[in-house]
């Protein structure tokens, strides 16, 4: 499948606007064990959602997980 880029990732999105674990991770730079293990221990805070049981995220979720873990560099 490759590597896709952010853009990639978000032109493949669903109408309903909810990306899978596999598109929210590769839209955070990330693998989707890392989202897997963060959603069964809590270890962060990423909201999530689950649709007939299955788990989706929504892009402003994920940009507003980004602007929070921002770090100031000085």
């Amino acid at each position: 499948m490759g590597t896709q880029t952010n853009s990639q990732v978000v032109e493949r999105i669903a109408p309903s606007g909810l990306m899978t674990t596999e598109q929210a991770a590769a839209y955070l730079a990330l693998k989707p064990a890392t989202l897997q293990v963060w959603r069964s221990t809590n270890r962060k805070k990423l909201t999530y959602v689950k649709v007939g049981g299955q788990v989706r995220y929504r892009r402003q979720d994920l940009d507003a997980f980004i602007e929070q873990n921002l770090c100031n560099a000085s």
